[in-house]
């Protein structure tokens, strides 16, 4: 299959024929935020037009109910296009997910007028709960992605990054049970659940001089009782932990359980650490797919981080790592302008239905579509990621043959 500049602007000339549709998708998923799991509206709205393009959707992917597949075409190269729309507690969409959801849309709607030609199927991907829960790796242990050979989504932010790099991630709930009191008649009777959470977060502070650079905690307390003149016999934390690999990682896990346990020990309570949602794993950007958009971005004016500051500056944490951890994937930054303000801050919020936050939603499904034409374009480059794909399917194969 010889490359075509044909290709490449017909997807561009798409987008902007759905420009207006993008847009006002964009700002009714971002006036109506909802939380993870509970995105309802923003899952039928990111449907609504491939549905009507005459995309094939599954509602409820991978037993997820806010989580749909919708595909066209029907070539060997399957390209998943994920789109996440959940917002943040009390600050709505400061990550702008509405920006990820219409961008998405457009680039599957924009490859979708090529399909045929370049011998692909388009996947747009329904992701629910990135902030809270790993929807993508729900997914993937759901055989959603078992047939897709490569994925794309991008994220907005405060600047332009083509090899955008994240942390891997674990979250869990802290529960100390002790023993209720009144606080002033029989005080020595009870056994305080929130000193075990003083403790736990004191031993945390004090770790934080012997981390291992890259990684980090952040936590909240959730439950510190209910009434000051009740012994509290429960309380609860809510940690994450963050690292730049999945061995970084469990080495802090290993040192804030300890810390956590040093809590019960020294107040004589029991506790109790739970899992929250699934690990995230550390994003592993394509290289070829990543320079491909670096010279997207450049053609249309954008000024990406250069290559050796990638690598310095985290996007923090997503569930998209685990799928590049099996695939090939990009998940670039595309900057709009938030005087200053970054992801998970109230300016970003407003920022995200801004004139520049339109343009990261047009400019970015050119920019995804383009690149994954490249793809399809590029006879060596196709071949790999279909390689890749036949060989993830044939250790799956082997997998469920040793379970059988």
């Amino acid at each position: 299959m010889m490359p075509t500049g044909d290709a490449l602007q017909t997807v561009t000339d798409a987008v902007a024929r759905h420009r207006a549709d993008l847009i006002s998708l964009s700002h009714s998923i971002h006036a109506e935020p909802e939380l993870a799991f509970a995105e309802h509206r923003s899952c039928a709205k990111t449907q609504a037009l491939v549905a009507e393009r005459g995309f094939q959707v599954t509602p409820a992917a991978g037993g997820l109910d806010t989580a749909f597949r919708a595909d066209y075409g029907s070539g060997e190269l399957v390209i998943g296009i994920c789109a996440e729309y959940d917002a943040l507690p009390g600050i709505g969409h400061a990550c702008g997910h509405n920006i990820i959801a219409a961008s998405a849309v457009g680039t599957a709607l924009a490859l979708a007028e090529v399909a045929d030609e370049i011998g692909i199927t388009v996947a747009l991907i329904g992701t629910p709960a990135e902030e809270a829960g790993g929807g993508k790796a729900l997914l993937l242990n759901a055989g959603v992605f078992d047939d897709v050979a490569a994925s794309v989504m991008l994220h907005p932010g405060p600047v332009d990054i083509a090899g955008a790099r994240s942390l891997a991630l674990s979250e869990v709930s802290v529960a100390y049970r002790g023993r209720e009191s009144h606080a002033a008649v029989a005080p020595y009777l009870g056994i305080n659940a929130a000193d075990a959470v003083t403790v736990a977060q004191v031993a945390i502070g004090l770790l934080r001089q012997q981390l291992t650079p890259g990684q980090m905690m952040h936590g909240i307390v959730t439950d510190g009782g209910q009434a000051p003149n009740v012994i509290p016999a429960h309380a609860e934390l809510l940690y994450t932990m963050r690292a730049t690999d999945s061995a970084s990682l469990d080495e802090l896990e290993v040192r804030m359980f300890s810390c956590f346990a040093a809590g019960a020990l020294a107040a004589g309570c029991t506790h109790e650490v739970t899992e929250v949602s699934p690990r995230y794993d550390a994003l592993t950007p394509d290289p070829w797919l990543t320079t491909v958009f670096r010279a997207e971005m450049e053609r249309l004016g954008r000024t990406p981080l250069p290559m050796d500051l990638e690598v310095s500056v985290p996007l923090g944490s997503t569930d998209m790592g685990n799928v590049t951890q099996v695939m090939p994937g990009v998940h670039p930054v595309v900057g709009i302008e938030a005087n200053g303000a970054s992801i998970h801050q109230p300016e970003f919020t407003a920022a995200a239905a801004g004139p520049s936050a339109d343009k990261a939603v047009t400019e970015g499904s050119i920019m995804l579509a383009r690149t994954v034409v490249a793809l399809a374009q590029a006879p060596g480059e196709r071949a790999r990621v279909l390689q890749k794909m036949a060989d993830r399917a044939a250790v799956q194969q082997q997998v469920k043959a040793g379970r059988g």
